[in-house]
């Protein structure tokens, strides 16, 4: 007898097909890491110079509180990117996401009302563009941020096509 994947009842053995998991590019954690640093230095050396003159000297050092906040936000910042990622299947687009709480949502392809790309001006800067899917629960709305803008109106065609079709019965 062999050892392996169980068969199925009819004699032919299943097999899952694992998805194949797409990241998210590495512009995206940079304009992150980037906004972080300049938004945290910048409070750091307004809280420095503010407790610095208003107060005195010695509560001055409480302007490293942001920079201890920039060193640990840089640490969370890249272990969010990493835990981001999308994969098209054949009949829905799965979204993952998360460190501690790990979040994963199924948009079926036929539920998909509206398929947007959109770039704030960071993120034009950046060359960066995010995609939003809306479906018919407001609860089950998903995105997928940072990514280049080709690729993201790619995957928008993709799943306009892909949910016109499977909302036609094709």
């Amino acid at each position: 007898m062999e050892t392996g994947s169980p068969a199925s009842p009819g004699g032919a053995e299943t097999a899952a097909v694992a998805p194949v998991w797409n990241g998210l590019p590495p512009g995206l954690l940079r304009m992150r890491r980037l906004l972080l640093v300049v938004w945290l230095g910048l409070a750091a050396v307004g809280a420095g110079l503010l407790l610095g003159l208003l107060v005195g000297p010695v509560w001055a050092a409480f302007a490293l509180l942001p920079l201890a906040g920039i060193a640990w936000g840089w640490v969370l910042l890249g272990r969010n990117w990493r835990s981001w990622r999308y994969a098209e299947r054949a009949d829905d687009l799965l979204i993952s996401r998360g460190v501690l709480w790990r979040e994963e949502t199924v948009v079926p392809y036929g539920r998909m009302q509206l398929v947007e790309v959109t770039s704030g001006p960071v993120e034009r800067y950046f060359g960066l563009a995010s995609v939003q899917l809306h479906t018919a629960a407001a609860a089950t709305d998903a995105a997928i941020p940072g990514l280049d803008p080709s690729d993201a109106e790619r995957l928008r065609d993709r799943l306009t096509a892909l949910g016109e079709a499977r909302s036609a019965g094709l």
